[in-house]
Formats: structure tokens, sequence, C-alpha cells
């Protein structure tokens, strides 16, 4: 009879195990079910988002992702339907101009704008940062209004607003000082050393004034067979540079500059250079192509420290100078190069020229190419020491050595593959694939 009992016990605990875990299957097909058709209908909505590719310069790319979810993410320009370039240039202020560039594509051909947005150099920088991403977010609004996805969107005022005329008080002249000690120790080496500056900038669209003083102090002491050495390097200069817009196209100036160097060989260098530059495409397109010329013609005065090589302790110099810078940032690519170019009139065999770049090309679908570098060739060295420069010099770089060029580049290829969708951010362990990566 007990053993009856007991069958009858167990048979109906099993019987109520599976009927706990026939009502715990039911409720996650059904739960899973209902995960799916939300799912799908995300799914849905997301493939109807905007498709965006962003071409932009030292931008926080995951900050942007979450702050604006609502759009596609893409990696090839090609399959994006709007097309974003940022583009970055210096204020007056000491800030930074930003201005993006909106290009329709496919579905939302010839549909373009441009927006502004200028951070002052105060600004925190997650200020800037939120400040940039809104000016984005403003900018997709007119695209993302055209999808079903408009519905998961709300624009709402902050309630503040500015009227009142602003007065600068500073005249738009903005001051930067700034002064950098460092010390090094080793067993038998230590270095000390003080750079000072001071600069006063004052740019408005007719005039571009730069004022900058710099001032530089090395001492290294070393130690070499129970003998103590100390070398000092010692640099000056004040650079000034006065422009003035004539038109969209013209500009005329000229720089100024005093300096004295005992790595140069120089006690007193002083230089004016009147020049003009003409801008092939208009100014007001700077911050997407640029191709300017620029032409001078100067006097320089030198006097040395030591006899050169030339047996001159000083000498009066003219010259000219000529310079073309191309900048240009498309869909695709960007390109970056210029050209400089200096001679004296009393020899032409004084003379020196410099190419320097950088060029970022999209070929195809993830396939892209940078090559950057420069060349330059130096025949103008008119300051070198006549006397025999010391080893110790030499190893601690405290004269300038005779070279006819200077080589400096490289080369990069990237492709990516796979998903062209790339919504998600996900900060655990850094970012990329190298570990605790910030």
């Amino acid at each position: 009879m007990i053993n009856l009992i007991k069958t009858k016990l167990h048979n109906m605990n099993r019987s109520l195990i599976f009927q706990i875990l026939g009502l715990l299957l039911i409720c996650f097909i059904t739960e899973n079910t209902k995960a799916q058709e939300i799912n799908t209908d995300t799914d849905s909505l997301r493939k109807n988002a905007v498709r965006l590719f962003i071409d932009c310069q030292r931008c926080d790319i995951d900050y942007i992702r979450r702050e604006i979810p609502y759009v596609n993410y893409v990696r090839d320009v090609k399959e994006a339907q709007v097309y974003v370039l940022e583009t970055r240039e210096s204020t007056g202020s000491g800030g930074d101009k930003y201005t993006f560039n909106f290009l329709g594509q496919k579905e939302f051909e010839g549909l373009n704008d441009t927006l502004v947005y200028a951070s002052r150099p105060d600004d925190p920088r997650d200020h800037t940062r939120e400040g940039r991403t809104q000016m984005l977010r403003m900018g997709l609004m007119r695209y993302v209004a055209k999808t079903p996805i408009f519905e998961e969107v709300q624009i709402r005022h902050t309630g503040r607003s500015v009227s009142e005329e602003v007065i600068d008080k500073w005249n738009y002249w903005v001051f930067e000082l700034e002064t950098r000690p460092r010390l090094e120790l080793e067993e038998s080496l230590k270095e000390m050393s003080f750079r000072n500056s001071v600069s006063a900038v004052k740019i408005t669209p007719e005039w571009k004034i730069e004022l900058d003083f710099d001032q530089q102090f090395t001492r290294t002491k070393y130690n070499y067979e129970d003998t103590v050495y100390t070398e000092d390097k010692n640099s000056k200069s004040l650079k000034n540079l006065i422009v003035k817009s004539i038109d969209e196209h013209w500009s005329a100036g000229a720089a100024f500059n005093i300096s004295a160097s005992t790595f140069q060989n120089t006690k007193l260098n002083y230089e004016i250079y009147p020049s003009i530059e003409y801008n092939i495409f208009p100014y007001s397109q700077s911050t997407q192509r640029q191709l300017r010329l620029l032409y001078g013609i100067g006097y320089t005065y030198n006097k040395y420290i030591d006899t050169t090589i030339y047996n001159k302790i000083e000498e009066n110099l003219f010259g000219q100078k000529l310079g073309i810078a191309y900048q240009v940032q498309e869909k695709w690519g960007s390109v970056n190069i210029s050209l400089e170019g200096s001679n004296y009139f009393y020899d032409f065999s004084k003379n020196k020229i410099n190419l320097g770049g950088f060029i970022n090309i999209r070929i195809v679908k993830g396939l892209s190419l940078s090559v950057f570098g420069s060349i330059g060739r130096i025949h103008d060295q008119l300051s070198l020491i006549k006397d025999e420069v010391s080893e110790a010099d030499i190893l601690l770089q405290l004269r300038e050595l005779a070279s006819e060029y200077n080589i400096d580049g490289g080369i990069g290829l990237t492709y990516t593959f796979g998903s062209i969708y790339s919504n998600i951010v996900n900060p655990r362990f850094g970012s990329g694939r190298h570990f605790y990566r910030r």
C-alpha cells in the first residue's frame, strides 16, 4: 500500500514538472514571437533610414552614432544617400570654424546644403563635440523628414535666444602667452630647456595680422671620460605678417621677421618680403578647394656669430620667393600639395625648393590609397660655420650641418569589406582590435 502511494506521488510530481516546463516553453515561444515581430518592425524601419557617409577629421564617430541613432552609417561613399564633408579652419579668435557640406546622392540627388559651426578658443572639448554633432543633426533633418523614420525624431526649442548686439572690447585681437620649461636627467647627460612665446592675432574678412615672438634656450651637460662639458643653444624670433584682402581672388601683404640663432650661426637676421597672392578659386570656397599662387620680393640682412664658409661675417641680400598650394576635399578623397621655391638675386645657384603634400584617394569600394611626404633641394645655407664643427656639436645637434637635400615620406593602402552598415557602438574593453584601446 505504501509503495502504491509513493508511486502515485512520484507520477504526480513528474506530471507537475512536465506541466511547469510546458508552461515555461509556451511563455518563451510567445515572448520570442513577439520579440521577432518587434525586431522585424525595427529592421524594416531601419532599412528605410537614411544611409549616411561622414567624411571628417578628428571627429568622435562613436559619439555621433549614439547621439544620432536614426540613420544608417555606411562605410562606402557609393552606398550612401547623403555624403557629409566636414572641413575645419582656424578663426581669428583662436577657435575653429567647421563647415558641413551635405551632398544628396541616389534618391536625394541635388538636395545639397552647407552649414557652419564656430567654436571659441576656451570651449571645452565636450562642448565643441556637441556643437558639431548638433549642426550635423540639424543638417540631416531635411533628409530624415523624407523617410518613414521621421516619426522617431522630435524637434524642440531650448527656450534660449540672444537678440542683443555683441560689442567686442578687444576689437578682434586675440593674445596668447605660453611657457614650457623642461628637464631631462641621466647619469651622463643632463638637459634643461625653456621655451617662451607670445602671440597677438587679429583676423577679420578685410585684414589678417599675426605677431609671434618665440624664445628657446637649451643647456646640455654631459660627462665623458671624467670631464664635464656644457653646451648652450639659444634662439629668438619675432615674426610678423600683415595681409589685406582685395577681392575674392586677390590678397596683398608682407612678412617682416627678426631672429637670432646659435644653431644657425646668426647673431642677427631680419628680412622683409612684400608679397601678393592669387587664389584661382574664390576664397569663400577655401574649406573645399584652393589653388593659391604667392610671389614676393624682399630684402635680408644677416650678421653671423662666426665667419661663414663664404668668408662672410655679415651681408645684405635681395631675393624672391614663389609658392603654389593646392588643396581639395571631395567625395573621392583629398589632396593637399605645396611647392615652394626661393633664391637670391646675386647668385641664382643659391636657392631652395621644396615639394610636399598628402593625397588620399578612394579607388574602389572599400579600397583607398594614401601617399604623403616631402622632398627638398637645399643650396642656400649661407650661414654655415667656416671652422670645423666639433664632434660634440654634431652629436648634440648644436650646429647646423651642410646638406643638399632632405626627403621624408610614406605610402598606405587600406581595404575594408563586409557589412556596409555600422550603426552599433560598443565601447567595452576599448575600441578596435587593441585591448584597452581608447
